[in-house]
């Protein structure tokens, strides 16, 4: 994706097509436009949520076994 943007704004652009989407005014013209950002937008956040996810495993397994205290 060209205008790489951060997890919270691809959210908040999401939100607004949706808005757009399920208004009774839908632009037809621009409706396909909107849905393809819309799966681009989609696409960006799993593979940000993939990257978190990931990058979080890693720094646990790093730790030692007894690094981490379990809350009781």
């Amino acid at each position: 994706m060209a205008d790489e943007i951060g997890y919270a704004q691809a959210l908040s652009e999401l939100d607004d097509i949706l808005g757009e989407l399920e208004s009774d005014d839908v632009d037809v013209d621009r409706l396909a436009d909107r849905v393809e950002r819309a799966q681009a937008l989609i696409t960006l956040c799993r593979e940000r949520i993939t990257a978190a996810q990931v990058r979080v495993d890693e720094i646990i397994d790093a730790g030692e076994p007894g690094d981490v205290e379990r809350a009781e």
